[in-house]
């Protein structure tokens, strides 16, 4: 699950992977559903941490 994607991603490549908008995947990250963290202006998030957000949303972790 997302291995075509680096292991560390963009809001627009989480955007993608979850296929929600931009404003979904802020609110994610404000609230620390979707943890990650601040390069300066731009987020970043792990791939890991995109993929346990998956699944625990799928009701499998």
């Amino acid at each position: 699950m997302l291995e075509e994607y680096a292991d560390i991603l963009t809001v627009e490549e989480v955007c993608e992977a979850l296929r929600s908008g931009e404003n979904a995947a802020y609110a994610l990250l404000g609230s620390g559903q979707l943890k990650g963290f601040r390069n300066g202006r731009r987020w970043r998030i792990h791939r890991e941490a995109a993929r346990r957000f998956i699944l625990k949303r799928a009701g499998l972790h």
